[in-house]
């Protein structure tokens, strides 16, 4: 099928709002047009592509003469220009769309990995806005299918969700210490999830798929560099970056189709409070 007449069928099938279908329309009709320009067929397409994509057509202006290859150019952005990483973000959102929507009808083997081109700076200010039931089971869904196609380290991955959907805040998360995780006769585990200012704080006792997740991430956890007790391990032994597990799980939301259209979308603060709720709800 041709790249454009997939764009159509795409939207024309889908059950997204009328103003998401007319912002993917936009965003890959850009995109298409890029490649067009360049040579660059839409199917074979890889991060590289995208990101010339992003800096030539939206982001130059914005980052001094960089090229938008790599994380400091994404950090300098974060740091300059906030204003425009959202947008940024949601047009990574609509090719990543798209290209689920290739994957389903068989035209490309896989959909490209665009985690690493998202700025992890949320749209929306104020208190984030809880997920609903439907739309936590939503979540619980894509992340049951976020695998090894999509991320090496899938399993770390899934823990994070995981540990979001318990409560914890992302800061609790890139800060927890494997130290301070116990494993009770039950089968589940217990933490103190550190504090702002690095110290131990409450307790809290996982549920059984945080647990599970805990469990199958051990073995596939990261050997961590000398004196790094972190339990989230990233490249080179250390802990993940801050905002890791909002780009994460604005990645895992762009591959579902109600979950990607959200607004304000599904961020990891969302995620946290949405498990407080829950939690209390439970008690």
């Amino acid at each position: 099928m041709d790249p454009l007449a997939l764009l159509d069928d795409w939207l024309a099938s889908g059950t997204l709002r009328p103003s998401t279908t007319a912002r993917y329309q936009r965003d890959v009709t850009s995109w298409l047009q890029w490649c067009q320009e360049t040579g660059v067929h839409p199917y074979h397409a890889d991060i590289r592509h995208v990101a010339k994509w992003c800096e030539t057509r939206y982001l130059h202006p914005y980052l001094d003469g960089r090229p938008f290859d790599g994380p400091e150019a994404l950090a300098y952005l974060v740091e300059t220009a906030p204003e425009v990483c959202g947008t940024h973000d949601g047009r990574i959102t609509a090719v990543t769309q798209y290209y689920v929507a290739a994957h389903d009808r068989h035209l490309v083997k896989g959909v490209p990995n665009l985690l690493d081109l998202r700025s992890g700076v949320d749209r929306d200010a104020g208190e984030p806005q809880r997920l609903t039931q439907d739309e936590r089971d939503a979540f619980l869904s894509a992340v049951g299918g976020w695998g090894p196609e999509q991320r090496r380290h899938y399993l770390r991955d899934r823990l994070i969700a995981h540990l979001l959907l318990e409560g914890l805040r992302p800061g609790e998360v890139v800060r927890l210490d494997i130290r301070h995780v116990y494993p009770l006769p039950d089968g589940t585990f217990q933490l103190r999830a550190p504090d702002d200012f690095e110290n131990v704080g409450k307790q809290h006792t996982l549920g059984i798929n945080a647990s599970q997740a805990y469990r199958e991430y051990l073995p596939a956890r990261i050997t961590p560099a000398e004196g790094v007790h972190a339990v989230i391990i990233g490249q080179g032994g250390k802990p993940i970056v801050s905002r890791y597990p909002n780009m994460l799980v604005q990645e895992i939301a762009s591959l579902h189709g109600v979950l990607a259209q959200r607004r304000p979308p599904v961020t990891a603060d969302a995620l946290a409070h949405t498990g407080k709720r829950t939690a209390t709800v439970e008690k």
